[in-house]
């Protein structure tokens, strides 16, 4: 899941639902193993698939004319309890990057650990970006880290996003927050020497 993050462009799946919580995302019968692998095939398990193990196929992420790797939500996405699987689950599918107007802060924390962007745009901003993708499947959307914004190129409209500093230094560097550590070794060590 590690990679580096610069602009991303890409056609989006929209999921134009509120109050999606971790439970949706990743069942939480599926929460038994440690490894990360294998979690996509669960991703939103109970909308995918009927109760007979057949696939829905009026859930969006089952239809074929939407793909990419931006999946872009109603607000309020990742409420309810704090498992990291849920960000294994998005990241696994092959999400790069979650659009919202709000995330809970400990989803949204799990998915920059995962290496999945979380962009938090205004209402207005998502609602466009709604009518574009259900205008034209196929309308593409960059996410530019370096700079912050995001752009609909249907209709030109641009917004820019926050991003904690090393957060955003981790993401586009490839880093985890250990990978970071070692990076930083000598500072911390000349650090801790300074301290005796």
């Amino acid at each position: 899941m590690k990679q580096k993050f610069d602009i991303i462009r890409s056609s989006c799946v929209p999921l134009q639902l509120e109050n999606v919580d971790t439970d949706q995302i990743i069942p939480a019968r599926y929460l038994k193993t440690t490894s990360r692998e294998g979690f996509g095939d669960l991703l939103f398990r109970d909308w995918r698939y009927r109760e007979d193990g057949m696939l829905n196929e009026d859930f969006v992420l089952n239809n074929p004319i939407y793909k990419g790797e931006i999946l872009v939500t109603g607000k309020n996405f990742g409420n309810g309890s704090s498992r990291e699987h849920a960000a294994w689950a998005i990241a696994d599918y092959g999400f790069r990057v979650v659009i919202s107007s709000f995330f809970a802060d400990i989803h949204k924390q799990n998915e920059l650990n995962n290496f999945v962007l979380p962009v938090v745009v205004s209402e207005g901003f998502l609602a466009s970006l709604f009518a574009s993708i259900s205008e034209n499947p196929q309308t593409e959307v960059v996410v530019n880290l370096p700079e912050q914004t995001v752009t609909n190129i249907a209709n030109g409209e641009t917004e820019r996003f926050e991003i904690n500093g090393y957060k955003k230094y981790c993401l586009m560097n490839g880093l985890d927050d250990i990978d970071f550590l070692v990076q930083n070794r000598d500072k911390v060590e000349e650090y801790e020497v300074g301290r005796k």
